[in-house]
């Protein structure tokens, strides 16, 4: 009886052992069902992208600077009329007539018309650039700001010139700070009094911890404005002009307990606030003179 069972035992372990063989190597049936293979990751259609190498990223101090440099970062404007395309035109550089230091010191009329340029180009205007007219950018720019129309059309007779509608340039008329405002706190005398009408040693050191007490805000506000305009490239007559107007806020703030301090300052530079104003103007001419 044993002997049997144990027969029965290997004969059903073979069995098992056999099956799991002809299992592992038998080839696999064709996959008919029709079902579509397994997607391929799809290629990264986003920019570069770069670390950090601050020694304070991911810090409550990096997260503020960076949320405020995110707010004052370019920006492309999606221009209403991009996809028709606009007159051929060049851009000369204009005025500033603004005498407010600060700003005539940081910027030339050949920072923004390098801004204009791009701007233009994106709201699809063919621009012949300045860095391609060589020593006749500058007679080109003294005819149509003299308003001499045969200066103009005799620059204008040279190779790609000839194909040119619009003459375009962009000043600077109003840059100045209009307000100013601040406030703070002081804890020295508030502290100071506390310690001495309290005659204990925990109002004294009341009173210190006030008296270490500083706080303070201070917010500017300035005020840019920029004129745009067109000239026919043929007669140097104005087709159009247009004013922009934008508003710059610049604040700081500190506070500062028992040693312990925090402040930060910030707001859209001057550069950046040209550039936007230059966008406004180009968004003005792509909307109302294609």
């Amino acid at each position: 009886m044993r002997n049997r069972m144990l027969s029965g035992m290997v004969g059903w372990f073979m069995a098992a052992w056999l099956l799991a063989g002809c299992m592992e190597t038998a080839p696999r049936a064709a996959d008919t069902s029709g079902a579509p293979p397994a997607a391929q990751p799809a290629a990264t259609t986003a920019g570069p992208s770069f670390g950090n190498a601050s020694p304070t990223a991911g810090s409550s101090t990096s997260a503020k600077a960076n949320a405020a440099a995110d707010a004052a970062a370019y920006q492309e404007v999606p221009y209403k009329n991009a996809k028709k395309k606009g007159p051929p035109l060049i851009v000369i550089p204009g005025e500033i007539k603004s005498n407010n230091a600060s700003f005539t010191q940081r910027f030339l009329p050949n920072n923004i018309a390098d801004f204009a340029e791009l701007e233009l180009s994106q709201a699809n205007f063919p621009v012949l650039e300045r860095s391609n007219l060589g020593p006749l950018l500058n007679e080109i720019s003294l005819a149509y700001n003299l308003g001499d129309p045969k200066a103009a059309r005799k620059t204008m007779q040279a190779g790609k010139l000839k194909t040119t509608k619009w003459i375009v340039k962009f000043d600077i008329l109003k840059a100045e700070q209009i307000a100013e405002n601040k406030k703070g706190f002081d804890g020295r005398a508030v502290g100071g009094l506390i310690s001495q009408l309290s005659g204990s040693r925990g109002g004294a050191a009341a009173g210190t911890v006030v008296g270490s007490v500083q706080t303070g805000d201070a917010t500017g506000v300035w005020l840019i404005g920029m004129r745009y305009k067109i000239m026919n490239a043929n007669t140097t007559a104005q087709v159009a002009q247009g004013y922009k107007e934008l508003k710059m806020e610049v604040g700081a703030t500190s506070t500062s307990v028992m040693g312990i301090s925090e402040s930060a300052k910030g707001g859209v530079g001057l550069d950046t606030m040209v550039q936007r104003l230059v966008q406004t103007a180009v968004w003005d001419i792509d909307a109302k003179y294609k």
